[in-house]
């Protein structure tokens, strides 16, 4: 073959391979194109499908019925019971209010009322607009009060006019009451909101207009309040009669019979066995006790009775605020917050999350006909015929000059299946407590009737008459499951309702009219004194509120929180005491407002509101009634009421530390203290107790351990409004103030002490001093102990009935008796 041959075969060949990898590439191209364009269509086909649903999505959000309640967990519960279609959102209480910076009324232009947004509350009430625009219906469903009505009509106001609202109303947070409720709206009641609104302007001219002139007189930072000043009234005028009660010596003689092997007390009666005698003098309760010693007694009367005992109503407000402090130690606040955790819904184990008492701000003893069904089916199942009270017990409330707010049950469980053993486990000590109250008080309210046999045994011995009490539960009905705590102590001290002064003896032997015989123990006289009237406790400062008509019951709590957190009113040993700030206040403010502080114009007002809420009396009538007299009592009391700032009361006690001074009494922060004359030369100060007789006791200054880390000098301990703080002697000379430590080192930072704090309730609290580095707190006093258990350095003093005195370790909770621990000889600081 030539070269030229071979060449062209060559090229042919190279030509061949071209076109083939022109082909190959054209061929990936095309596929490419393909596969991009398929891609393509599916990425569209994607993306209006989502576009699709979105839409769609958005259409259905916008197809739905808005409810406004109050709280965030009673939103939750309503939402479960509604389901789909229905928005559920809380205002957190209040959204607008009068404002802090100023009166906002105005009275020249006939109490208008400036509302605005309360602080924090923009962006709820922005949410609760936005759900508005695209809801078809919307429903306001705030708590079924003067308040609820007021946040339902700024709800109203916020969402605007266009939008068509309703009222809805219920009064237990179930599935039946809130789907009945849903399906039956009302309108929103105008006269009861006129009656919260006129509430807020007196309690705010009368806030807003007295204080600032108890800040010119006596100190900056004190309040006054329209409900709270007349309630520090009470308790200070209690204080007054127990200073000035004198008391007085009186006898009683008790001794001892025996028959058939049972013991029983007899206890002197009188001279004649129709007239109980009192004895005060000595000399006459010896002679008795001369006269019968070893003699024969003899029975001369018998009496045998069975007395019927009825079963209580269920629960008010106030009752439940008044045996919860009895029978639990509660506060009125603290059974106010548990209650309204159990009306607004708990998350349970068989039920769901489900509100397990009716609304629990009432006055109202009326159970309604279903619930009262419910319960006497409930007696019969449980306990027997015998134990179910023959007919219907109707409980209803006598009315008194105040309104009953028979709007509202009384408190009462939802549902009788939720009983309190199934829910053990589901809910908090305190609300296990609270709940298992309310329950056991409802179910005993259409029980039988208790019986009890009482025998009362007249005795005469050398012309002086004794007698013996027995009394027996014959049969229990009602007290099976519920007894009142007032009736719980008497049984307990062996009292009952008929003569308290005689000790019952349980059943006694048989005894008949002429038997003779000799005392087991000769009668022996005991000296008693007369007691001043009891301070008040959490229970019958309660009671005593609402007797006087002061508040509602929905309010008692705050009042009572109120003139706490004010500085007024201590709790010491669970009683009421008036602090010196209280009692300086209250009698100002009784000698230059009068009628503010006066009970009966209180009580007056509270019948003024339930007029406005009846429809009776126009709101603001009843404004410009009050205002027209405070108005010239404030004017005369800017010029008259006196300054405690610029008063100095010379004592005549010569001053500690200068040679010349001499100690006045004056009035700071932390109300009157000794101070020398010659300050600010001489700056010795000094506490003081006043006696009844008028001297004057220097108290002795508390040392703290350390000296002062500026100058050196000693550090001070002193109280003020937050609790314990130490100062330095030479104040204000040295300015060093520091806070209170316990000798303890925190067992996290290693290098902090443990400081006294007082929480915002009050309560105190022992935090690290390396706050906010360090967060280590606790609410017990700590001591520096090494756990048994855990190994953590250090454990909490803590008291209790069941353990005593004992330290336990704020990690495990590991206890160790007060007895075993190097601190047993101590006294807590």
């Amino acid at each position: 073959m030539s070269e030229t041959a071979t060449e062209e075969k060559v090229t042919k060949k190279a030509a061949k391979k071209t076109a083939k990898k022109k082909t190959a590439k054209k061929t990936a191209k095309k596929t490419a194109k393909k596969a991009a364009k398929k891609t393509a269509k599916k990425t569209a086909k994607k993306t209006a499908k989502k576009a699709a649903k979105k839409t769609t999505k958005k259409a259905e959000k916008k197809d739905y019925k808005l409810v406004v309640v109050e709280s965030p967990s009673k939103a939750k519960t309503i939402k479960k019971y509604l389901g789909r279609g229905y928005q559920v959102v809380a205002s957190n209480g209040h959204i607008i209010d009068l404002p802090k910076s100023k009166l906002g009324v105005d009275i020249k232009e006939n109490f208008e009322i400036d509302l605005v947004p309360i602080a924090g509350k923009k962006a709820k009430i922005e949410r609760i607009q936005e759900l508005s625009k695209d809801a078809d219906e919307i429903f306001l469903a705030p708590d079924p009060d003067r308040e609820g009505e007021a946040i339902a009509f700024h709800l109203k106001e916020v969402i605007g006019k266009k939008k068509k609202v309703r009222r809805v109303v219920f009064h237990a947070v179930t599935k039946t009451a809130v789907t009945k409720a849903i399906e039956n709206p009302t309108e929103l009641n105008a006269d009861m909101y006129d009656s919260q609104k006129t509430r807020r302007v007196l309690d705010r001219l009368v806030g807003y207009k007295i204080s600032p002139i108890l800040w010119d007189k006596v100190q900056r930072g004190i309040s006054a309040g329209r409900v709270q000043s007349v309630a520090l009234r009470i308790i200070v005028e209690r204080e007054d009669e127990i200073k000035a009660f004198n008391p007085e010596q009186w006898f009683s003689i008790h001794g001892e019979m025996s028959k058939d092997n049972k013991l029983f007390e007899i206890k002197y009666y009188g001279e004649t066995a129709t007239k109980k005698n009192d004895l005060t003098e000595e000399k006459e309760a010896n002679q008795i006790v001369s006269d019968v010693k070893g003699k024969d007694f003899k029975v001369v009367d018998v009496k045998k009775r069975e007395r019927k005992q009825n079963p209580t109503p269920p629960f008010t407000t106030s009752k439940l605020q008044q045996e919860a402090a009895n029978k639990l130690g509660f506060t009125a606040k603290r059974t106010m917050m548990v209650a309204q955790r159990l009306y607004e819904g708990i998350a349970t184990t068989d039920f769901g999350t489900v509100g397990l008492i009716t609304y629990m701000r009432t006055d109202s003893t009326r159970t309604e006909p279903e619930a009262m069904a419910s319960l006497r089916d409930f007696i019969k199942e449980k306990y027997g015929d015998k134990y179910l009270a023959p007919n219907e017990i109707s409980h209803s409330k006598k009315k008194k000059e105040g309104k009953v707010q028979d709007a509202h049950e009384a408190i009462r469980p939802t549902s009788l299946e939720h009983t309190p053993d199934k829910l053990r486990g589901d809910l908090e000590p305190d609300e296990q407590k609270l709940y298992e109250l309310i329950w056991n008080k409802f179910v005993s309210s259409q029980m039988s009737q208790a019986i009890i046999d009482q025998t009362a045994v007249m005795y005469e011995c050398e012309g002086h008459f004794f007698k013996a009490n027995g009394s027996i539960i014959k049969f229990a009905g009602f007290r099976t499951v519920y007894l009142e705590a007032a009736a719980e102590k008497r049984s307990r001290k062996g009292g009952n309702d008929e003569d308290e002064d005689v000790k019952p003896s349980g059943e006694l032997p048989l005894i008949e009219v002429g038997d003779t015989m000799k005392a087991k123990k000769d009668p022996e006289s005991l000296e008693h004194w007369t007691s001043p009237p009891p301070r008040y406790n959490e229970a019958s400062i309660v009671k005593t509120l609402e007797e006087k008509g002061i508040g509602r019951p929905s309010t008692y709590a705050s009042i009572i929180s109120n003139i706490q957190d004010r500085g007024y009113v201590e709790k010491i040993e669970n009683r009421f005491m008036p602090t010196e700030l209280g009692i300086v206040v209250c009698r100002m403010l009784i000698e230059s407002f009068p009628d503010v502080m006066d009970v009966q114009f209180t009580a007056s007002v509270e019948k003024l509101l339930d007029k406005i809420e009846d429809g009776e009396i126009k709101w603001k009538k009843v404004l410009k009634d009050f205002w027209s007299g405070f108005e010239k009592t404030l004017e005369k009391a800017k010029e008259e009421m006196k300054n405690l700032k610029a008063q100095e009361i010379p004592t005549g006690i010569k001053c500690h530390k200068c040679d010349d001074g001499e100690y006045i009494i004056k009035w700071g922060r932390n109300g009157q203290f000794l101070a020398c004359r010659n300050y600010p030369d001489c700056t010795s100060t000094n506490d003081f107790k006043k006696h009844l007789d008028g001297t004057i006791e220097i108290l002795p200054k508390k040392w703290f351990r350390d000296n002062c880390p500026t100058c050196g000098k000693r550090l001070e301990e002193k109280k003020g409004k937050y609790g314990r703080f130490v100062r330095c002697e030479e104040y204000p000379k040295c300015e060093t103030t520091l806070p209170y430590t316990v000798d303890v080192t925190c067992p996290n930072c290693k290098t902090g002490k443990f400081a006294e704090k007082k929480s915002r309730y009050g309560k105190i609290f022992y935090g690290c001093s390396n706050y906010p580095d360090c967060e280590t707190a606790m609410w017990t006093l700590p001591k520096t102990y090494d756990c048994p258990s855990c190994g953590h350095g250090v454990m909490g003093v803590r008291e209790t009935k069941r353990d005593g005195k004992h330290l336990q370790c704020p990690k495990c909770r590991f206890k160790v008796p007060w007895k075993e621990t190097p601190f047993a000889s101590e006294d807590d600081e």
